[in-house]
């Protein structure tokens, strides 16, 4: 059995999901891949299902009913994967802005002694393709915001490019985190390093998406902005166990 799966949320992202399944398959490490799907209207669940018969036992797809955000589907991917025993269990979005060559880069960080592995997109400067100023100044800054409120020394607290061993998710109680935008990301960030775990940054670059549809939202933006505060203020009243 690989010991490494890849969690991949989508809604309607049948312009790169074939192309993005092919890819991880084509590495030269034995990724399994499960595809967490919003009900997409598009196609996108029949392209996956069409490919499960070519991939028998290495593609699966948990299928939602609609769109429930990406933080309940990281959530359900991450149970499935400790059910599974799968032992570096990923997040990785489905439109190529997370280059899937990395995937072996952020691996070998966890091997090498990291619980965690974060693909950073500022660790060493600023490392994004394909986006208009705006967009870099505000997810910088946003990184900056977060770092500032929690005390977290993550350059990049918002990347959803991440590599976990499977006893940081077996420790961090998944049932606690609330935030289902992109300030799920924070949160998982945040809630490991409060457990005692080590947080790795590995540098990419994140090159915007060149199809589909991005599913970034000012709602998203918003529950991130505040929710940081409500976090930390929250976790000056909860324990911590160590993992």
């Amino acid at each position: 059995m690989p010991d490494s799966v890849v969690i991949i949320p989508t809604y309607n992202e049948k312009e790169n999901i074939e192309r993005m399944i092919r890819k991880v398959f084509s590495l030269p490490h034995d990724f399994h891949i499960l595809i967490i799907d919003d009900g997409s209207p598009d196609g996108t669940p029949q392209i996956v299902k069409s490919l499960q018969a070519e991939y028998e036992g290495r593609l699966f797809m948990e299928e939602r009913a609609g769109k429930q955000g990406l933080g309940t589907a990281y959530i359900h991917g991450f149970k499935w994967c400790i059910t599974h025993h799968y032992d570096y269990i990923f997040e990785m979005d489905a439109d190529f802005s997370h280059n899937p060559d990395d995937l072996l880069k952020l691996r070998q960080a966890c091997i090498d002694g990291a619980d965690a592995a974060i693909g950073s997109r500022y660790v060493t400067g600023v490392n994004v393709v394909n986006w208009p100023m705006s967009r870099v100044l505000m997810s910088y800054f946003a990184s900056v915001y977060v770092r500032f409120i929690t005390g977290m020394k993550v350059q990049d607290a918002t990347a959803g490019f991440m590599c976990y061993k499977r006893k940081v998710l077996e420790t961090v109680s998944l049932d606690k985190i609330k935030f289902v935008g992109y300030a799920f990301q924070i949160e998982m960030k945040y809630t490991t390093l409060k457990h005692g775990f080590k947080l790795v940054e590995v540098p990419i670059i994140f090159t915007d998406r060149t199809a589909g549809t991005s599913k970034m939202s000012t709602r998203i933006f918003r529950e991130a902005f505040l929710g940081v505060i409500q976090m930390k203020i929250n976790s000056i009243f909860r324990k911590y166990p160590e993992g």
